[in-house]
């Protein structure tokens, strides 16, 4: 079984470019758990596995430049969900291999990179997501940078849904059975109140 070469390289993409809809429309990247914001915590978690890290979003931009190099939606795929903020950090990435994760899981595993990117570096796909008590968590995945052109295309036909855009890809699923409140999402006010009185 092959390992990734130190050339390769990873960079992470924090998504951190949503409405927060279910949040009273706030940006759940400065939301606070714990005296802390949402996006400082996964980005500090994010950091140590990768080379370089890309924060997607489209407010608060300095705020956010403040813990990496900001990217945004383009005008092209503006209001296309996850999938225009990965597009973009794709776009952006400068190494082989990109990892994602949203801003409200504060609580991703540290080795979240290195068991993504296990099936990927030996060659049974160019594309891994995150499955924990057998339920996936699309947005938290690792993939090669030449599905840039086959996400483009889906975006551009009309597609809009992570999941169908990954099957289509050939997604491959990474069990973290070992680790089931790490993708514990912070959906709303409720979510956040009960993980801060944990």
């Amino acid at each position: 079984m092959s390992t990734r070469s130190e050339n390769e390289g990873i960079t992470a993409l924090l998504l951190a470019g949503g409405l927060g809809s279910r949040m009273g429309g706030v940006d759940k990247g400065w939301l606070e758990l714990d005296g802390v914001a949402l996006a400082e915590r996964v980005a500090a978690r994010l950091r140590p596995q990768a080379d370089a890290l890309l924060i997607s979003a489209n407010r608060n931009l300095e705020r956010y430049a403040a813990l990496g190099r900001v990217v945004t939606d383009t005008a092209e795929f503006a209001n296309c969900g996850p999938l225009a903020g990965l597009e973009a950090g794709l776009a952006a990435c400068e190494t082989t291999w990109l990892i994602a994760a949203p801003c409200d899981l504060p609580l991703l595993p540290e080795n979240l990179a290195a068991r993504l990117l296990a099936p990927l570096c030996d060659g049974r796909s160019q594309l891994a997501v995150a499955r924990s008590g057998g339920q996936a968590h699309p947005v938290c995945m690792a993939l090669s940078i030449t599905l840039l052109p086959s996400l483009r295309d889906y975006l551009r036909g009309g597609g809009r849904r992570v999941r169908e855009w990954q099957a289509q890809a050939g997604a491959l699923a990474v069990d973290f059975d070992d680790a089931p409140q790490a993708f514990r999402n912070l959906n709303t006010p409720e979510d956040l109140a009960a993980l801060q009185q944990r």
